[in-house]
């Protein structure tokens, strides 16, 4: 996502506004790093993770491999909701990594998302876009989007034939947040198998199929039936792109004195314990949680 900075002039003053919604982590593969933003006087802030502190980013990978080789080993399939945009692309580094350092099996991959499959290969035609590391990967010819164990599905019906396949593989479909889509179809299918792995690598917000099974239940409803989950249910907080509690106090302490914060996209306790973080902070003069339909004067 990008950040975003408004400049307003009114009355011969001038006011800067920052938009800093969906702010990414440091570190990441593929992308560079968010760009920080200073000197504004008013922002506007996502808290997604406005009370959790992420696992390392470097774990991210190290789960990866071990839930591939536990489930790869049983003779199981790893199941794995994503999102179309950046967290499947991010799933295809590391995959094609653990690979090329034989730390994991030559395991087959399917991307079972049409828009995920576009995407990607969005990804693919701009490099130049990418952190050097992964620059690096390209100009060397090894492009971890492509190689003989991923498979883009496109049709329907080959995405039905994964479903007849008994041996040990990896699907990641959309929706991120088990919704809609085909992953809807995997699961089903997949759910009450104990020898198969569901990895949850993202947020999942309230009532959603995904949430229900981060959080642990038992018995959960698809397509308006019940299935009881006996698939091993393995949840990553070290994925996610979202910035945590620390990282989105350190992004405003780093911005320079601040008028007000205004914070947003977030649940509310989300929300709420992020504003009593970075009302702590010396450079920040008044933290706001906003409601639907207040309005605030800024000039």
């Amino acid at each position: 996502s990008a950040l975003t900075i408004v400049r307003v002039r009114e009355r011969g003053k001038v006011i800067k506004l920052a938009y800093v919604v969906d702010l990414g982590r440091k570190g990441l593969p593929l992308l560079r790093d968010p760009f920080q933003i200073r000197r504004v006087d008013y922002v506007i802030i996502e808290s997604t993770y406005g009370n959790r502190v992420h696992e390392p980013i470097e774990e991210a990978k190290y789960q990866l491999q071990e839930v591939i080789n536990r489930t790869y080993n049983r003779g199981g399939k790893i199941i794995i909701p994503s999102f179309a945009v950046e967290r499947t692309q991010e799933l295809l580094y590391y995959i094609h990594e653990l690979m090329e350092e034989h730390k994991i099996p030559r395991i087959k991959v399917f991307i079972d998302s049409p828009l995920a499959v576009n995407i990607t290969e969005v990804f693919r035609r701009y490099p130049d876009w990418f952190d050097e590391e992964t620059q690096e990967y390209f100009r060397r010819g090894d492009d971890p989007f492509t190689h003989l164990n991923i498979e883009y599905v496109r049709s329907v019906d080959r995405s039905k034939e994964l479903n007849e396949m008994n041996s040990p593989m990896i699907i990641i479909s959309a929706s991120g947040m088990a919704e809609a889509g085909r992953i809807l179809h995997h699961l089903k299918n997949n759910i009450g198998n104990p020898k198969n792995t569901i990895m949850i690598v993202g947020f999942m917000a309230e009532n959603t199929l995904g949430r229900k099974l981060a959080d642990g239940w038992k018995e959960v409803p698809i397509f308006g039936e019940k299935h009881k989950v006996r698939a091993e249910v393995f949840v990553s907080h070290a994925f996610s792109a979202h910035a945590d509690k620390n990282e989105l106090r350190e992004y405003v302490r780093r911005m320079g004195k601040v008028k007000k914060v205004f914070v947003v996209h977030g649940e509310e306790t989300q929300s709420l314990e992020l504003a009593i973080e970075l009302q702590r902070l010396a450079n920040v003069g008044k933290v706001i949680v906003p409601h639907e339909g207040d309005e605030v004067n800024l000039i």
